[in-house]
This record gives structure tokens, C-alpha cells and sequence, in this order.
């Protein structure tokens, strides 16, 4: 190896060292740890800053939000709340709404033709549609061509 690769290897080998062996800044002095109040003691008035602190541990902020957010002036529901409705149940329509939308079918669209006003008036199963006949078979195998 050159002299030049050597001088730059010890050199760095000695930073590292020394880097090493001296004191880290700041972990010598430890702040002893911040005084909190009982979280039984806590109001909805009481200051809440000393608890969101990056020293507290996680479990006592928790603990100290849960306090906060128990007050009932927090449980209070604004009225913009549109999704805690059940639509799951449907709403009858009521006689009469049913007729203001006849009444609005036959302003707008007319009297009703005799078609629709026979097919309103017979039942349901009178309008099934009649039984299909196959015609594509063996008329020698259908029993009803006898």
C-alpha cells in the first residue's frame, strides 16, 4: 500500500477512537423527572401541559387524556352527526303521499291509457305470462299432440 493510504487509514483510525472515548454532550447531566400532580387530583380546569411533555411516559399521558376527555362538556353531540340515523328501516309512504304522486302522474303525464288502467286493475297473477310451448320437439313424443 502507498504511504498515502496508510497515513489516511491511522488518521482515521485515531479520530474514531477519540471519537469514541470522549463524553457525549448532555447524556452526563439526566434532568430529574418533572413533577406531575396525582391524576386523581385533575379537573377539567387543571393544566394538562406538564402531561404531553416527551419525558412522560406514554402511559401516564393516556392516562391523563382519558381523565380530560371524561368530562361531560366533551360527551355533548353538535347536531351535525348525519350518519347516526339506522337507514336500515324503511319508512312506509304514507296515503297521502301516494296521492300527490297519482296527482302528479296525471298532471304531467295524462289521463292513464286504458292498457295501464286494465293492467293496474288485474291482479298479479293474471298478468303471469302464459306457458311457454316448446315447438322445436318430436311432436310424436308430446304427449298433448294426441
Amino acid at each position: 500500500m502507498s504511504e498515502e493510504k496508510q497515513d489516511f487509514l491511522r488518521r482515521w483510525s485515531r479520530l474514531k477512537k477519540e471519537a469514541a472515548a470522549a463524553p457525549v454532550p448532555g447524556k452526563e447531566s439526566v434532568e430529574p423527572p418533572v413533577e406531575l400532580p396525582p391524576l386523581d387530583s385533575l379537573t377539567f380546569e387543571s393544566d394538562f401541559k406538564a402531561f404531553m411533555g416527551a419525558k412522560v411516559e406514554e402511559g401516564v399521558k393516556r392516562a391523563a387524556l382519558k381523565k380530560l376527555f371524561a368530562d361531560p362538556r366533551f360527551n355533548v353531540m353538535d347536531g351535525l352527526d348525519t350518519y347516526i340515523d339506522d337507514y336500515t328501516k324503511a319508512d312506509p309512504i304514507s296515503d297521502e303521499l301516494l296521492a300527490q304522486l297519482q296527482h302528479a302522474r296525471r298532471t304531467l303525464m295524462g289521463p292513464p291509457k286504458e292498457e295501464d288502467a286494465k293492467e293496474d286493475a288485474t291482479p298479479a297473477e293474471a298478468q303471469k305470462p302464459a306457458e311457454i310451448v316448446k315447438t322445436d320437439g318430436d311432436p310424436a313424443q308430446d304427449p298433448k299432440a294426441l
